[in-house]
């Protein structure tokens, strides 16, 4: 500003600060570094050559940092930034972000799937700001918030007996071969927990690490699936049962790390799904 302006008390006044005080901070700055920036002639003040050559760099700080405080501020609004969310499967995860693309149209959203336990340990490592997963976690470093429950089926190829019927009951299902997800899946769990309660136990016939892997196995008859019914995809080759009771259910939460709860970006991705909870599954 004094290169600008040609003298210290213009720039002073450019600056919204005293003569004094704006001569003091530049001679602080000669003394600290033993060098000259200007040569001062009376009232008249001309950069040295060191100052000159110093001056496009001065610029170019000035200009990254009006750069930062711009990014900061669209940021800080909302009107640029990345959010990544992990979700265990795209059913929920893709009305969530159509509501929040009508928020904040400018925010990029990416989405990564996995089960519950892929989804919070990509939150423990900041991989992911938000998860959408299958049931509440009881550790305190993560905030939990409902968003809506829904209840597990099954599911038969066309020629199973099952596909005749409305639904099945529990014991039922317990007593035929039974293609499951790997441990891991929230759906498994709320699955072996309700036979637990009723002391039966599942007949695993198989392991399989999707869902597109686990409907095709069914497909071709080597077993009956489970599945959250909001995620049960229709197929003519399948039929879907209604598990007697809906004794077996998932509840979808959306969860970010609790330290995280305040960020603006993350925050903002809460309130906007706030008015679109899923329907109770007996709508």
């Amino acid at each position: 500003m004094v290169a600008q302006h040609g003298g210290f008390t213009a720039a002073a006044r450019a600056l919204g600060m005293s003569h004094t005080t704006l001569n003091s901070q530049i001679q602080m700055i000669e003394r600290e570094h033993g060098a000259e920036l200007f040569h001062r002639r009376g009232r008249r003040v001309e950069l040295s050559a060191l100052g000159a050559e110093m001056l496009p760099l001065a610029r170019r700080m000035v200009s990254l940092e009006a750069d930062m405080r711009l990014m900061l501020d669209d940021s800080g609004a909302l009107r640029r930034g990345a959010l990544k969310v992990g979700a265990v499967g795209p059913y929920h995860v893709t009305e969530m972000i159509e509501a929040y693309h009508a928020v904040y149209p400018k925010i990029n959203l990416s989405v990564r799937l996995g089960n519950s336990e892929v989804v919070l340990d990509e939150l423990d490592k900041y991989v992911c700001d938000v998860g959408v997963v299958a049931s509440p976690h009881p550790e305190d470093r993560y905030y939990m918030q409902p968003y809506a429950r829904y209840p597990v089926i099954a599911f038969v190829q066309i020629d199973h007996p099952f596909a005749r019927r409305g639904s099945i009951s529990l014991a039922e299902l317990s007593s035929q071969p039974m293609l499951m997800r790997e441990s891991g899946s929230t759906t498994r769990k709320a699955l072996e927990d309700a036979l637990s309660t009723q002391d039966l136990h599942a007949n695993v016939a198989m392991e399989i690490g999707s869902r597109e892997a686990l409907r095709e196995a069914v497909a071709r008859g080597l077993g009956v699936g489970t599945v959250s019914q909001s995620e049960y995809v229709p197929d003519p080759r399948l039929r879907p049962v209604r598990i007697e009771g809906d004794v077996v259910s998932t509840h979808i939460h959306v969860c970010c790390l609790r330290e995280r709860r305040e960020s603006r970006l993350i925050a903002s991705f809460f309130d906007a799904i706030a008015g679109r909870k899923g329907p109770p599954p007996d709508r």
